[in-house]
């Protein structure tokens, strides 16, 4: 039924119209409208609409509209909830519309179809019951004619096309309208009510006046509307490929199984698992532990054996299963068997050997303790490693050696996650599955030559391996579980205890290993690296004999150092050279003497030159400390004309350099006492040399050598060439205390010093200086450079006249410098 017919049935006697009688009808004035809600939508001019009138008023404001033959004004709810609306319940904006047709439901309500004519403005409702009235301006609008207004619905023709397109199902009808449409007001407002937006987004474009304004926004949100299309069309997409794969894979997955039961291969997979089920049982995992291995064995089982994923549970649950995690090594320990060992790999270290076995008393005594962390510190050579060896046998564990040296990757203690592409525990955990056993004697070499960068801290990795309160929870990243690493005896290496880590450092018992000296080196010589070589070289021992003249004609002569490498490997040349000879049959013995040791190793390369060097005044001899064990440094200083300019070189320090300046201060505030002229610092240039230049030295104790070097220069008097010294010094005269005092009486004694000045503070550090290293030297202890003059230079009768030059020296001088001035300004 449409409205005229509606109205032809309500003049011809309708009981409906009886009903209602001439006098309930509502006479709608000019410029007023009967005003309907409409819920959740918004009605555009241009526009048709399909509606449901339920309500009373609702009804009954349509059937007046069509009665009196008028529009009905269509305006959008604030709350869609809002059953009764009223004024303030309504946007102010709205849409005058003609009703075209309406049909009665079988529940009472009215279906109305609408036609958007013109938008209208509310100035102020002239009725509310029993329906809205309210009367209204209308919208005159016109059509810009600009080139920017053609443009934009040119390109929102463009734009609805392209959205039109990426709709999941095709709307051809729309598209048809849309391409119809010569209006661009029309167009505009179409577009606008097919797109997906919220009410408040519409009901501000329908109060959008200004065509050019209204355009644009509709241009933003079709925009918007096309990006979430595109999207949307993407997403699909891609599920669909990614089920379609799926399926793909299920298929063929189940055409593999097939074939694998034709060929019998799915029949050796279940025996392979069925190995891996009685490894992981025969392992005596933890708890915890055996439940992962299940989980992941039962995951390699659903697995096809060509998926990437089936190698690496395959190899992890092989590091799994070989890993001793019930396995330890039965502990034997015999201490007076363990005290031959240590005698029998290594002489003297009687402090380290005392800790060793100290350590395997109390061991033997509560086998469930904890294991200490041992640190052997010292330079190279001197048997570090080969201890780690012998304390291994004599507990009769196993022994694994791990470098540190240059590991940069946190990585490499704790091991890569199973993530990575051929990923593997760190050098920890393989060197436990190594070992064999979870109870090795486990040596972590070269603990301060870690480094750290972009990959983490390595030194931090090792806080948890060597505390013995944390280890026994050890997690590496590839096992994703704990090892216990309490049992796990460790011991490290370095050559330099400062350059360890402090919180690391702190986990650890430092035992030093000094240097040794002469007699030592003779007795390792004679007991370990002869016959050894001897052996090594394919020489039987009734061959080859070395004199012990022989052998400290090698040390003295052919090398200078903490430890005994260098000293092993000129004795295997005298051994290859005799081997040659036995070799072409022409000896049946042989006797090595230190006169024939040149014919062998060829001319010196050390030889005596303290007294060579300190024999003229500004020398003296200083003693150093280097990671590689002590060294005796000399300290050379020379005057020339010039304007109290001081020169430092040999590759100093900024420490060695202030030491330098503050010797210097340091004598010519006490140039009267002295008994050196002031003026001579005014008149020269000084020069402080070290020797041995390519090598980078720094440190405050060459203070109180450069300071007697000094006072030998300007007093004449030589230092002694017996007389070595180490200190630092302040600007008052005191010698304060420094480091490495065993490893400098060391090296003094291995270079002949037969008096050694160390600072007065320092006396107590002596105590743990060898007694061999202490035999035939004199200790002088120094609380002030004062002492250090008394001690090391010569008596005041036996120096040469050199505080000033002669007078016929100064006047030479006074006449190359005038003549050096005049050439000068005659150049310029």
């Amino acid at each position: 039924m449409n409205a005229r017919e509606f109205q032809k049935q309500e003049t011809s006697g309708n009981t409906e119209g009886e009903a209602r009688g001439p006098q309930a009808r509502i006479q709608v004035p000019e410029g007023a409208l009967v005003i309907l809600p409409l819920r959740n939508t918004v009605l555009f001019p241009s526009t048709l609409m399909p509606l449901v009138v339920g309500r009373r008023t609702s009804l009954q404001a349509v059937e007046e509209a069509v009665r009196q033959q008028r529009p009905v004004g269509i305006v959008a709810q604030r709350d869609p909830k809002t059953e009764t609306p009223k004024p303030e319940d309504f946007y102010s904006v709205g849409t005058a519309a003609d009703v075209l047709r309406m049909l009665s439901l079988a529940d009472g309500q009215r279906q109305i179809i609408v036609q958007g004519r013109q938008r209208f403005e509310i100035k102020e409702f002239l009725e509310t019951e029993p329906i809205l009235i309210a009367r209204v301006s209308m919208v005159e609008e016109k059509i810009p004619q600009t080139k920017e207004f053609e443009a934009r619905i040119l390109h929102l023709r463009e734009e609805v096309t392209r959205a039109l397109a990426l709709l999941p199902q095709p709307m051809s009808e729309l598209r048809s309208t849309i391409e119809s449409i010569e209006d661009p007001l029309a167009l505009i407002d179409i577009i606008t009510s097919t797109l997906d937006l919220p009410v408040t987004d519409k009901q501000e474009i329908l109060a959008t006046f200004d065509p050019a304004v209204r355009a644009r926004k509709v241009s933003e949100k079709l925009a918007q509307q096309i990006e979430l299309l595109e999207l949307s069309k993407k997403i699909g997409t891609e599920t669909k490929e990614a089920m379609s794969k799926a399926q793909r894979d299920y298929f063929l997955r189940e055409q593999l199984k097939a074939i694998q039961r034709e060929l019998g291969e799915e029949e050796g997979k279940k025996v392979e698992t069925e190995e891996l089920r009685q490894k992981i049982e025969a392992a005596k995992m933890p708890r915890e532990v055996e439940k992962e291995a299940q989980r992941e064995l039962s995951r390699l089982e659903r697995i096809p054996e060509v998926a990437a994923e089936y190698s690496v549970i395959r190899n992890y649950l092989d590091w799994m299963v070989e890993l001793p995690w019930s396995v330890t090594s039965q502990e034997q320990i015999d201490l007076p068997r363990a005290r031959g060992i240590l005698d029998a790999d290594h002489y003297d270290l009687e402090k380290v050997k005392k800790r060793i076995v100290e350590f395997l008393a109390v061991r033997k005594l509560k086998p469930e303790g904890k294991s200490p962390i041992l640190c052997f510190v010292g330079p190279p050579g001197v048997g570090k490693t080969s201890l780690g060896q012998s304390i291994a046998r004599a507990m009769n564990r196993k022994f694994i050696r791990q470098s540190l040296g240059g590991v940069h990757d946190e990585a490499e203690i704790r091991g890569h996650r199973r993530t990575y592409v051929g990923a593997l525990p760190g050098n920890i955990i393989q060197g436990i599955r190594k070992a064999g056993t979870k109870n090795p004697v486990f040596m972590l070499d070269e603990v301060d030559k870690l480094s750290a960068s972009f990959h983490g801290d390595p030194s931090a990795a090792l806080l948890e391996v060597l505390d013995p309160a944390q280890n026994a929870t050890f997690q590496d990243h590839y096992l994703g579980v704990p090892f216990d690493l309490s049992q796990v005896l460790f011991i490290t290496t370095a050559n330099v205890l400062d350059a360890i880590p402090a919180p690391l450092r702190d986990r650890m018992e430092v035992l030093e290993l000094p240097g040794y000296t002469e007699e030592e080196k003779l007795a390792i010589a004679i007991r370990y690296l002869v016959p050894r070589q001897i052996a090594e070289n394919g020489l039987k021992p009734e061959q080859v004999t070395f004199t012990d003249d022989a052998l400290r004609e090698i040390i003295r002569s052919y090398t200078r150092e903490a430890g005994v490498r260098q000293l092993d490997r000129e004795v295997g040349a005298i051994c290859r050279s005799l081997a040659t000879r036995f070799a072409e049959g022409l000896g049946e013995k042989i006797g090595v003497s230190a006169e024939a040791v040149p014919s062998y190793l060829g001319p010196p390369k050390f030889f005596g030159e303290i007294a060579l060097r300190t024999s003229l005044p500004g020398v003296a001899t200083g003693l150093a400390w280097t990671p590689f064990g002590g060294e005796i440094l000399f300290v050379e200083a020379t005057r020339m004309p010039g304007d109290g300019k001081l020169t430092l070189t040999g590759q100093l320090g900024d420490v060695m350099k202030e030491s330098a300046q503050a010797a210097l201060s340091l004598v010519k505030s006490r140039a009267p006492t002295l008994g050196i002229d002031p003026r001579v610092f005014q008149e020269h240039d000084i020069h402080v040399h070290i020797p041995a230049g390519a090598i980078p030295k720094d440190g405050p104790s060459a203070g109180v050598t450069i300071f007697v070097c000094l006072v030998s220069l300007f007093t004449g008097r030589r230092v002694s060439h017996e007389v070595a010294m180490t200190g630092e010094i302040s600007l008052r005269g005191l010698v304060l205390p420094v480091g490495g005092i065993k490893e400098k009486v060391l090296a003094a004694k291995r270079a002949g010093i037969a008096r050694i000045l160390l600072p007065e503070l320092n006396r107590n550090d002596l105590e743990e200086v060898p007694a061999a290293a202490r035999e035939g030297v004199r200790f002088e202890f120094l609380p002030t450079v004062d002492a250090a003059l008394e001690l090391a230079l010569e008596k005041a009768e036996k120096r040469r006249k050199l505080t000033l030059p002669p007078k016929q020296l100064v006047q030479e001088s006074d006449r190359a410098r005038s003549a050096s001035r005049k050439k000068r300004r005659a150049a310029f």
